[in-house]
Protein backbone atom coordinates (compact mmCIF):
# COMPACT_ATOMS: atom_id res chain seq x y z
CA UNK A 1 0.00 0.00 0.00
CA UNK A 2 3.01 2.56 0.94
CA UNK A 3 4.79 1.83 -2.19
CA UNK A 4 1.19 1.85 -4.07
CA UNK A 5 1.22 5.67 -2.44
CA UNK A 6 4.81 6.71 -3.34
CA UNK A 7 4.20 5.37 -7.15
CA UNK A 8 1.09 7.87 -7.52
CA UNK A 9 2.87 10.89 -5.07
CA UNK A 10 5.93 10.60 -8.12
CA UNK A 11 3.48 10.56 -10.73
CA UNK A 12 1.30 13.26 -9.59
CA UNK A 13 5.04 15.74 -8.85
CA UNK A 14 5.65 14.46 -12.94
CA UNK A 15 2.25 15.79 -13.86
CA UNK A 16 2.58 18.99 -11.72
CA UNK A 17 6.57 19.47 -13.02
CA UNK A 18 5.77 19.16 -16.78
CA UNK A 19 3.12 21.72 -16.31
CA UNK A 20 5.14 24.16 -15.12
CA UNK A 21 7.45 23.30 -17.37
CA UNK A 22 4.85 23.69 -19.96
CA UNK A 23 3.47 27.13 -18.23
CA UNK A 24 7.25 28.17 -18.51
CA UNK A 25 7.82 27.69 -22.03
CA UNK A 26 4.84 28.99 -22.78
CA UNK A 27 6.34 32.14 -20.95
CA UNK A 28 9.33 32.46 -22.42
CA UNK A 29 8.57 31.55 -26.23
CA UNK A 30 6.23 34.85 -25.59
CA UNK A 31 8.94 36.44 -24.44
CA UNK A 32 11.10 35.73 -27.90
CA UNK A 33 8.21 35.91 -30.16
CA UNK A 34 7.59 39.47 -28.53
CA UNK A 35 11.56 40.13 -28.81
CA UNK A 36 11.66 38.61 -32.50
CA UNK A 37 8.73 40.18 -34.00
CA UNK A 38 9.66 43.42 -32.21
CA UNK A 39 13.06 43.16 -34.18
CA UNK A 40 11.60 42.55 -37.02
CA UNK A 41 8.93 45.65 -36.75
CA UNK A 42 11.97 48.20 -35.89
CA UNK A 43 14.16 46.90 -38.92
CA UNK A 44 10.90 47.23 -42.07
CA UNK A 45 10.55 51.12 -39.99
CA UNK A 46 14.42 51.50 -39.84
CA UNK A 47 14.43 50.71 -43.40
CA UNK A 48 11.35 52.45 -44.71
CA UNK A 49 12.62 55.24 -43.08
CA UNK A 50 16.07 55.10 -44.94
CA UNK A 51 14.69 54.93 -48.14
CA UNK A 52 12.85 57.71 -47.50
CA UNK A 53 15.48 59.54 -46.31
CA UNK A 54 18.14 58.33 -49.72
CA UNK A 55 14.89 59.00 -52.04
CA UNK A 56 14.57 62.71 -50.69
CA UNK A 57 18.52 62.67 -50.84
CA UNK A 58 18.62 61.41 -54.22
CA UNK A 59 15.78 63.45 -55.55
CA UNK A 60 17.24 67.01 -54.33
CA UNK A 61 20.72 65.88 -56.11
CA UNK A 62 18.91 65.22 -59.13
CA UNK A 63 17.39 68.38 -58.87
CA UNK A 64 20.19 70.36 -58.48
CA UNK A 65 22.10 68.55 -61.35
CA UNK A 66 18.98 69.03 -63.77
CA UNK A 67 19.08 72.38 -62.93
CA UNK A 68 22.34 72.56 -63.55
CA UNK A 69 21.77 71.04 -67.33
CA UNK A 70 19.10 73.36 -67.83
CA UNK A 71 21.55 76.55 -67.28
CA UNK A 72 23.78 74.91 -69.59
CA UNK A 73 21.76 74.73 -72.44
CA UNK A 74 20.84 78.15 -71.77
CA UNK A 75 24.17 79.44 -71.99
CA UNK A 76 24.40 77.27 -75.33
CA UNK A 77 21.30 78.94 -76.84
CA UNK A 78 22.70 82.44 -75.71
CA UNK A 79 25.61 81.81 -77.73
CA UNK A 80 24.68 79.89 -80.53
CA UNK A 81 21.21 81.99 -81.49
CA UNK A 82 21.52 79.75 -84.87
CA UNK A 83 20.24 76.30 -82.67
CA UNK A 84 17.32 77.94 -81.24
CA UNK A 85 15.15 76.90 -84.05
CA UNK A 86 17.07 74.31 -85.14
CA UNK A 87 15.38 70.83 -83.91
CA UNK A 88 18.22 68.77 -85.22
CA UNK A 89 20.89 70.71 -83.01
CA UNK A 90 19.07 71.18 -80.29
CA UNK A 91 18.13 67.12 -80.28
CA UNK A 92 22.24 66.78 -80.80
CA UNK A 93 22.54 68.72 -77.60
CA UNK A 94 20.19 66.85 -75.67
CA UNK A 95 21.66 63.60 -76.64
CA UNK A 96 25.38 64.84 -75.51
CA UNK A 97 24.12 66.05 -72.43
CA UNK A 98 22.12 62.58 -71.45
CA UNK A 99 18.89 64.97 -71.67
CA UNK A 100 15.53 63.51 -73.12
CA UNK A 101 13.55 66.67 -74.09
CA UNK A 102 14.85 70.13 -74.51
CA UNK A 103 11.94 72.70 -74.49
CA UNK A 104 11.94 76.18 -75.09
CA UNK A 105 9.32 78.47 -73.74
CA UNK A 106 8.60 82.49 -74.50
CA UNK A 107 7.45 84.86 -72.24
CA UNK A 108 4.04 83.97 -72.36
CA UNK A 109 5.38 80.44 -71.33
CA UNK A 110 4.31 78.67 -74.77
CA UNK A 111 6.56 75.86 -76.20
CA UNK A 112 7.77 77.66 -79.22
CA UNK A 113 11.18 74.93 -80.06
CA UNK A 114 12.72 72.38 -78.65
CA UNK A 115 13.89 68.83 -79.34
CA UNK A 116 10.64 67.64 -80.11
CA UNK A 117 8.18 69.30 -82.15
CA UNK A 118 5.31 67.58 -81.37
CA UNK A 119 5.52 69.43 -78.03
CA UNK A 120 5.41 73.30 -79.53
CA UNK A 121 2.67 75.08 -78.61
CA UNK A 122 1.43 73.48 -74.99
CA UNK A 123 1.57 76.28 -72.35
CA UNK A 124 1.93 76.16 -68.53
CA UNK A 125 -2.14 76.00 -69.01
CA UNK A 126 -2.23 73.20 -70.96
CA UNK A 127 -2.46 70.80 -67.86
CA UNK A 128 -1.81 70.13 -64.12
CA UNK A 129 2.00 69.01 -64.67
CA UNK A 130 2.50 72.27 -66.65
CA UNK A 131 0.86 74.19 -64.50
CA UNK A 132 3.53 73.77 -61.70
CA UNK A 133 5.99 76.07 -63.64
CA UNK A 134 3.23 78.89 -64.22
CA UNK A 135 5.76 81.09 -60.99
CA UNK A 136 8.15 81.77 -63.46
CA UNK A 137 6.46 83.91 -65.49
CA UNK A 138 6.36 86.32 -62.38
CA UNK A 139 10.02 86.18 -61.39
CA UNK A 140 12.66 85.82 -63.95
CA UNK A 141 15.31 84.91 -61.54
CA UNK A 142 13.54 81.44 -60.46
CA UNK A 143 14.99 78.31 -61.14
CA UNK A 144 12.16 75.29 -60.79
CA UNK A 145 12.85 71.48 -60.82
CA UNK A 146 9.83 68.77 -60.31
CA UNK A 147 9.48 66.17 -59.02
CA UNK A 148 8.52 62.78 -60.82
CA UNK A 149 5.76 63.46 -62.50
CA UNK A 150 3.20 62.08 -65.36
CA UNK A 151 3.75 64.01 -68.03
CA UNK A 152 0.84 66.35 -69.72
CA UNK A 153 1.46 64.85 -73.20
CA UNK A 154 2.24 61.01 -72.39
CA UNK A 155 1.80 60.56 -69.00
CA UNK A 156 5.37 59.52 -69.33
CA UNK A 157 7.16 59.81 -65.49
CA UNK A 158 9.56 62.55 -66.35
CA UNK A 159 11.45 65.13 -64.19
CA UNK A 160 11.45 68.78 -65.54
CA UNK A 161 14.15 71.59 -64.52
CA UNK A 162 13.20 75.46 -65.88
CA UNK A 163 15.33 78.58 -65.96
CA UNK A 164 15.26 82.00 -67.97
CA UNK A 165 18.07 82.59 -70.36
CA UNK A 166 20.79 85.18 -69.42
CA UNK A 167 18.56 88.32 -71.12
CA UNK A 168 15.55 87.30 -69.54
CA UNK A 169 13.84 86.55 -73.16
CA UNK A 170 12.85 83.11 -73.13
CA UNK A 171 12.19 80.20 -70.73
CA UNK A 172 15.01 76.70 -71.51
CA UNK A 173 13.51 73.44 -70.03
CA UNK A 174 15.04 70.14 -70.07
CA UNK A 175 13.05 66.84 -69.19
CA UNK A 176 15.02 63.55 -67.72
CA UNK A 177 13.32 60.53 -67.32
CA UNK A 178 15.05 59.31 -64.08
CA UNK A 179 16.30 56.01 -64.56
CA UNK A 180 18.36 55.12 -61.87
CA UNK A 181 16.27 56.92 -59.67
CA UNK A 182 12.84 55.11 -60.47
CA UNK A 183 15.16 51.54 -60.38
CA UNK A 184 15.90 52.35 -56.78
CA UNK A 185 12.08 53.46 -55.62
CA UNK A 186 11.55 50.51 -57.36
CA UNK A 187 13.81 48.52 -55.66
CA UNK A 188 12.89 50.21 -52.14
CA UNK A 189 9.49 50.26 -52.07
CA UNK A 190 7.61 49.12 -49.51
CA UNK A 191 6.28 45.61 -50.78
CA UNK A 192 9.96 45.23 -51.59
CA UNK A 193 11.27 46.00 -48.35
CA UNK A 194 9.14 43.58 -46.80
CA UNK A 195 9.76 40.61 -49.20
CA UNK A 196 13.26 40.59 -48.34
CA UNK A 197 12.99 40.63 -44.65
CA UNK A 198 14.29 37.08 -43.59
CA UNK A 199 11.22 35.42 -41.54
CA UNK A 200 10.62 32.23 -39.80
CA UNK A 201 8.19 29.48 -41.46
CA UNK A 202 4.87 30.46 -38.96
CA UNK A 203 5.76 34.22 -39.32
CA UNK A 204 3.91 37.15 -41.44
CA UNK A 205 4.94 40.38 -41.84
CA UNK A 206 2.65 43.40 -42.92
CA UNK A 207 2.63 47.00 -43.65
CA UNK A 208 -0.11 49.53 -43.89
CA UNK A 209 -0.07 52.95 -44.41
CA UNK A 210 -1.46 54.35 -41.46
CA UNK A 211 -4.03 56.30 -42.62
CA UNK A 212 -5.99 54.32 -44.48
CA UNK A 213 -4.81 50.74 -43.12
CA UNK A 214 -4.39 49.11 -46.31
CA UNK A 215 -1.86 46.92 -46.99
CA UNK A 216 1.41 47.72 -49.22
CA UNK A 217 3.62 45.45 -48.21
CA UNK A 218 3.88 41.84 -46.88
CA UNK A 219 5.84 38.90 -46.88
CA UNK A 220 2.31 36.79 -48.52
CA UNK A 221 2.43 39.29 -51.35
CA UNK A 222 -1.36 37.97 -51.22
CA UNK A 223 -2.68 40.32 -48.99
CA UNK A 224 -1.31 42.98 -50.51
CA UNK A 225 -4.43 45.56 -51.19
CA UNK A 226 -6.29 44.38 -48.34
CA UNK A 227 -7.24 46.63 -45.68
CA UNK A 228 -5.85 45.57 -41.84
CA UNK A 229 -9.34 44.71 -40.70
CA UNK A 230 -9.94 42.04 -43.78
CA UNK A 231 -7.51 40.31 -42.75
CA UNK A 232 -8.36 39.80 -38.64
CA UNK A 233 -5.60 42.42 -37.50
CA UNK A 234 -8.01 45.17 -35.80
CA UNK A 235 -5.82 48.21 -34.50
CA UNK A 236 -6.56 49.30 -31.24
CA UNK A 237 -7.76 52.64 -31.48
CA UNK A 238 -6.14 53.27 -27.68
CA UNK A 239 -2.70 52.97 -29.07
CA UNK A 240 -2.59 55.14 -31.95
CA UNK A 241 1.43 55.13 -31.18
CA UNK A 242 4.61 52.65 -30.44
CA UNK A 243 4.16 48.75 -29.74
CA UNK A 244 1.26 46.63 -28.48
CA UNK A 245 0.28 43.28 -28.66
CA UNK A 246 -2.89 41.25 -29.25
CA UNK A 247 -4.29 37.79 -29.98
CA UNK A 248 -5.44 37.86 -33.64
CA UNK A 249 -7.59 35.11 -35.96
CA UNK A 250 -6.26 34.66 -39.52
CA UNK A 251 -6.89 31.97 -41.93
CA UNK A 252 -8.16 29.41 -39.21
CA UNK A 253 -5.15 29.84 -37.12
CA UNK A 254 -4.83 31.90 -34.14
CA UNK A 255 -1.81 34.27 -34.00
CA UNK A 256 0.53 36.71 -31.67
CA UNK A 257 0.34 39.86 -33.09
CA UNK A 258 2.80 42.82 -32.36
CA UNK A 259 2.48 45.65 -33.78
CA UNK A 260 4.17 49.29 -34.10
CA UNK A 261 2.15 52.30 -35.48
CA UNK A 262 3.51 55.92 -36.29
CA UNK A 263 2.57 58.53 -38.54
CA UNK A 264 3.38 56.89 -41.68
CA UNK A 265 3.19 53.01 -41.56
CA UNK A 266 1.65 50.24 -39.17
CA UNK A 267 4.01 47.80 -39.00
CA UNK A 268 2.57 44.03 -38.25
CA UNK A 269 4.37 40.96 -37.35
CA UNK A 270 2.07 37.81 -36.46
CA UNK A 271 3.37 34.23 -34.96
CA UNK A 272 1.13 31.17 -35.55
CA UNK A 273 0.85 29.93 -31.60
CA UNK A 274 1.74 26.58 -32.97
CA UNK A 275 5.30 28.24 -34.14
CA UNK A 276 7.03 27.02 -30.94
CA UNK A 277 4.23 24.20 -30.10
CA UNK A 278 6.85 21.30 -31.71
CA UNK A 279 10.33 22.58 -29.78
CA UNK A 280 8.47 22.77 -26.70
CA UNK A 281 6.56 19.50 -27.03
CA UNK A 282 10.34 17.64 -27.70
CA UNK A 283 11.27 19.78 -24.67
CA UNK A 284 8.84 18.22 -22.61
CA UNK A 285 9.48 14.99 -23.27
CA UNK A 286 12.79 14.93 -23.01
CA UNK A 287 12.14 16.48 -19.62
CA UNK A 288 9.22 13.62 -18.85
CA UNK A 289 11.49 11.02 -19.61
CA UNK A 290 13.85 12.52 -17.62
CA UNK A 291 11.76 13.13 -14.33
CA UNK A 292 10.10 9.42 -15.22
CA UNK A 293 13.93 7.76 -14.82
CA UNK A 294 14.53 10.40 -12.32
CA UNK A 295 11.42 9.32 -10.20
CA UNK A 296 12.40 5.83 -10.65
CA UNK A 297 15.38 5.70 -9.36
CA UNK A 298 13.64 7.78 -6.33
CA UNK A 299 10.87 4.90 -5.91
CA UNK A 300 13.66 2.23 -6.08
CA UNK A 301 15.82 4.21 -3.52
CA UNK A 302 13.06 4.98 -0.91
CA UNK A 303 12.03 1.45 -1.59
CA UNK A 304 15.13 0.18 -0.54
CA UNK A 305 15.22 2.81 2.65
CA UNK A 306 11.49 1.51 3.17
CA UNK A 307 12.51 -1.77 2.73
CA UNK A 308 15.35 -1.63 5.61
CA UNK A 309 13.31 0.72 7.71
CA UNK A 310 10.29 -2.28 7.38
CA UNK A 311 12.86 -4.87 8.22
CA UNK A 312 14.72 -2.96 10.92
CA UNK A 313 11.31 -2.07 12.77
CA UNK A 314 10.14 -5.79 11.74
CA UNK A 315 12.84 -7.20 13.49
CA UNK A 316 12.75 -4.66 16.61
CA UNK A 317 9.03 -5.76 16.86
CA UNK A 318 10.00 -9.33 16.63
CA UNK A 319 12.12 -8.82 19.27
CA UNK A 320 9.85 -7.10 21.62
CA UNK A 321 6.68 -9.17 20.78
CA UNK A 322 5.79 -12.64 22.09
CA UNK A 323 5.47 -15.14 19.34
CA UNK A 324 2.57 -17.13 21.03
CA UNK A 325 0.36 -14.37 21.68
CA UNK A 326 1.48 -10.79 19.82
CA UNK A 327 1.95 -9.25 22.96
CA UNK A 328 4.97 -6.86 23.79
CA UNK A 329 7.14 -9.77 25.84
CA UNK A 330 9.67 -9.84 28.80
CA UNK A 331 12.23 -8.09 26.62
CA UNK A 332 10.68 -5.33 26.02
CA UNK A 333 8.99 -5.27 29.44
CA UNK A 334 12.63 -4.80 31.22
CA UNK A 335 13.19 -2.00 28.67
CA UNK A 336 10.16 -0.19 29.31
CA UNK A 337 10.32 -0.46 33.26
CA UNK A 338 13.98 1.24 32.94
CA UNK A 339 12.76 4.42 31.62
CA UNK A 340 9.23 4.32 33.21
CA UNK A 341 9.03 7.25 35.25
CA UNK A 342 7.25 6.26 39.09
CA UNK A 343 6.23 9.71 39.73
CA UNK A 344 3.46 10.16 36.60
CA UNK A 345 0.18 8.69 36.78
CA UNK A 346 -0.54 5.02 36.38
CA UNK A 347 -1.62 1.50 37.31
CA UNK A 348 0.54 -1.82 37.19
CA UNK A 349 -1.89 -4.60 37.13
CA UNK A 350 -0.56 -8.58 37.36
CA UNK A 351 -1.98 -11.74 35.86
CA UNK A 352 -1.84 -15.02 35.84
CA UNK A 353 -3.98 -17.84 34.26
CA UNK A 354 -6.05 -20.27 36.98
CA UNK A 355 -5.11 -23.71 35.99
CA UNK A 356 -2.40 -23.88 33.04
CA UNK A 357 -0.79 -26.52 34.48
CA UNK A 358 -4.01 -28.70 34.95
CA UNK A 359 -5.10 -27.97 31.19
CA UNK A 360 -1.74 -28.91 29.67
CA UNK A 361 -1.48 -32.45 31.63
CA UNK A 362 -5.14 -33.14 30.94
CA UNK A 363 -6.05 -31.89 27.45
CA UNK A 364 -2.30 -30.97 26.09
CA UNK A 365 0.04 -28.06 25.78
CA UNK A 366 -2.30 -26.89 22.79
CA UNK A 367 -5.15 -26.50 25.22
CA UNK A 368 -2.20 -24.36 27.19
CA UNK A 369 -1.48 -22.61 24.45
CA UNK A 370 -4.99 -21.82 23.79
CA UNK A 371 -5.86 -20.34 27.59
CA UNK A 372 -2.88 -17.86 26.79
CA UNK A 373 -3.42 -17.15 23.17
CA UNK A 374 -7.31 -16.67 24.91
CA UNK A 375 -5.88 -14.51 28.04
CA UNK A 376 -3.63 -12.18 25.93
CA UNK A 377 -6.95 -11.20 23.44
CA UNK A 378 -8.93 -10.23 26.14
CA UNK A 379 -6.11 -8.05 27.96
CA UNK A 380 -5.22 -6.64 24.71
CA UNK A 381 -9.05 -5.86 23.77
CA UNK A 382 -9.87 -4.33 27.04
CA UNK A 383 -6.72 -2.70 27.62
CA UNK A 384 -4.76 -1.45 24.58
CA UNK A 385 -6.32 1.82 23.79
CA UNK A 386 -4.89 2.87 27.40
CA UNK A 387 -1.68 1.35 27.98
CA UNK A 388 0.58 -1.72 27.04
CA UNK A 389 0.11 -5.69 27.56
CA UNK A 390 3.13 -7.89 28.44
CA UNK A 391 3.42 -11.58 28.66
CA UNK A 392 6.43 -11.74 30.96
CA UNK A 393 6.44 -15.96 31.45
CA UNK A 394 4.18 -18.84 30.96
CA UNK A 395 1.38 -17.58 32.65
CA UNK A 396 2.20 -14.43 33.95
CA UNK A 397 1.14 -11.16 32.54
CA UNK A 398 1.19 -7.00 33.38
CA UNK A 399 -1.31 -4.91 32.17
CA UNK A 400 0.32 -0.81 32.68
CA UNK A 401 -2.47 1.47 32.42
CA UNK A 402 -1.10 5.13 31.52
CA UNK A 403 -4.77 6.51 30.15
CA UNK A 404 -8.17 6.38 31.56
CA UNK A 405 -7.04 5.76 34.87
CA UNK A 406 -10.11 7.38 35.90
CA UNK A 407 -12.55 4.42 34.56
CA UNK A 408 -10.40 2.17 35.97
CA UNK A 409 -13.13 0.21 37.94
CA UNK A 410 -15.34 0.04 34.51
CA UNK A 411 -12.07 -1.47 32.70
CA UNK A 412 -11.46 -4.11 35.07
CA UNK A 413 -14.91 -5.10 34.95
CA UNK A 414 -15.08 -5.05 30.78
CA UNK A 415 -12.05 -7.70 31.57
CA UNK A 416 -13.92 -9.48 33.76
CA UNK A 417 -16.57 -9.68 31.76
CA UNK A 418 -14.54 -10.61 28.27
CA UNK A 419 -13.31 -13.88 30.44
CA UNK A 420 -16.38 -14.88 31.83
CA UNK A 421 -17.83 -14.82 28.38
CA UNK A 422 -15.07 -16.87 26.22
CA UNK A 423 -15.06 -20.71 25.31
CA UNK A 424 -12.85 -22.18 23.33
CA UNK A 425 -12.45 -25.10 20.92
CA UNK A 426 -10.59 -27.33 23.54
CA UNK A 427 -11.02 -25.88 27.20
CA UNK A 428 -14.63 -24.48 27.96
CA UNK A 429 -13.61 -21.58 30.26
CA UNK A 430 -10.90 -19.53 32.01
CA UNK A 431 -10.34 -18.01 34.83
CA UNK A 432 -7.71 -15.21 35.14
CA UNK A 433 -6.49 -13.69 38.98
CA UNK A 434 -5.06 -9.98 38.61
CA UNK A 435 -4.12 -7.51 41.33
CA UNK A 436 -3.19 -3.81 40.93
CA UNK A 437 -1.43 -1.31 42.17
CA UNK A 438 -1.90 2.27 41.59
CA UNK A 439 0.25 5.80 41.18
CA UNK A 440 -2.38 7.19 43.43
CA UNK A 441 -1.85 4.94 46.60
CA UNK A 442 1.37 6.82 47.70
CA UNK A 443 5.27 7.70 46.56
CA UNK A 444 6.59 4.57 44.76
CA UNK A 445 10.37 4.42 45.16
CA UNK A 446 10.96 2.34 42.21
CA UNK A 447 9.14 -0.02 39.72
CA UNK A 448 10.31 -3.18 41.24
CA UNK A 449 8.61 -1.73 44.94
CA UNK A 450 5.60 -1.76 42.29
CA UNK A 451 5.65 -5.16 41.07
CA UNK A 452 6.31 -6.69 44.35
CA UNK A 453 3.22 -5.29 45.74
CA UNK A 454 1.10 -5.80 42.32
CA UNK A 455 2.27 -9.93 42.02
CA UNK A 456 1.67 -10.13 46.12
CA UNK A 457 -2.34 -8.97 45.49
CA UNK A 458 -2.32 -10.84 42.64
CA UNK A 459 -1.37 -14.23 44.30
CA UNK A 460 -3.82 -13.12 47.45
CA UNK A 461 -6.70 -13.63 44.96
CA UNK A 462 -5.27 -16.92 43.04
CA UNK A 463 -5.12 -18.20 46.98
CA UNK A 464 -8.82 -16.97 47.26
CA UNK A 465 -9.95 -18.86 44.19
CA UNK A 466 -8.14 -22.00 44.98
CA UNK A 467 -9.44 -22.08 48.25
CA UNK A 468 -13.38 -21.33 46.87
CA UNK A 469 -13.06 -23.78 44.27
CA UNK A 470 -11.68 -26.15 46.22
CA UNK A 471 -8.39 -26.95 44.67
CA UNK A 472 -5.15 -27.70 46.07
CA UNK A 473 -2.32 -25.31 44.81
CA UNK A 474 0.38 -28.08 44.60
CA UNK A 475 -2.07 -30.11 42.56
CA UNK A 476 -3.37 -27.87 39.84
Amino acid sequence: MKKKRVVIGGFLIIVVALLLEACILKYVNDKNAYRTSKVLADRVVTVLKKNEESRSELIQSLKDDYIVRAKFVSYIVDAKPQVEQDVAELTKIAEEMSIDEIHLFDESGCIYSGSLPKYFGYTFDSGEQMQYFKPMLTDKELTMCQDITPNTAEGKKMMYAITWNEDGTKMIQVGIEPKRLLKEIKQNNTSRVVADMPVYEGMEIFVADAQSKVIEGATNSRQRGKTLDEIGIVTDPDNQMGMFVSNVDMDGKRCRCTMRQDDQYIVAVTVENSFYLQSSLFAILIVGVYLVLASGCMIYMLSQVMKEKYEKEKLIYTSNTDELTRCLNRRAYEADMKQFNPASEWVYISMDLNGLKRANDSFGHAAGDELIRAAADCMKGCFHECGKVYRIGGDEFVVILTGQIQQLEALLREFDHCVAGWQGELIDSMTISYGYVGSFEQRWDSMADVSKAADARMYEKKEQFYRENGVKRRGE
